[in-house]
């Protein structure tokens, strides 16, 4: 329970924080809007698990639908899967996440990027109780402009399952495509 209540923490200060931020630039710059609206998202890369003393890695993919707000501020909700992990039981991690992410724009074609989510995630064990609750993710990466409606990702993505007994834990390096409407 005290991670649930750090995440929640952490994020609500990084939501304040970049709105202070912003608001403390005298000179703010006219946002171009050009790049808001919908976005459709695909991601894959490997994960690495730590669970119950056991550590264990796989292939991880998801798939999302979001929306840019504003040059800074974005949000999108996806589904990701990882597994099968096969060091101690066999395992794999699946969420259903809410994110909310801050760009950092940089007037380049590389945009620097932090983020948070909160969802719920289930975890099926052979041989033992299945994994399931509330799930949260870190995030911190850059994205890429390929064309205006293009960007590649990349980052990387804390990812956990509160849940009774020992919480599985990933640390994930993400690659992934960003195709705006």
């Amino acid at each position: 329970m005290k991670s649930y209540k750090t995440s929640i923490i952490a994020l609500a200060l990084m939501t304040a924080v970049a709105g202070q931020a912003r608001a403390a630039d005298e000179e703010v710059a006219a946002p171009s809007y050009a790049d808001l609206g919908f976005y459709l998202r695909g991601d894959i890369g490997w994960s690495f698990l730590e669970w119950s003393g056991d550590d264990s890695n796989a292939f991880t993919g998801g798939v999302g639908v979001g929306y840019q707000f504003t040059d800074y501020l974005r949000s999108d909700l996806r589904v990701d899967y990882a597994g099968v992990y096969t060091n101690g039981p066999d395992m794999s991690v699946t969420t259903a996440l809410g994110n909310l992410y801050f760009d950092i724009p940089t007037s380049t074609i590389i945009t620097p990027y932090l983020g948070a989510g909160a969802g719920y995630g289930w975890a099926p064990v052979d041989g033992g109780p299945d994994k399931d609750g509330f799930a949260y993710s870190l995030m911190a990466g850059a994205s890429f402009d390929l064309s205006e409606s293009l960007d590649l990702d990349i980052g990387y993505r804390f990812r956990s399952i509160m849940s009774d007994g020992s919480d599985p834990m990933e640390h994930q390096v993400l690659t992934g495509l960003r195709y705006k409407f």
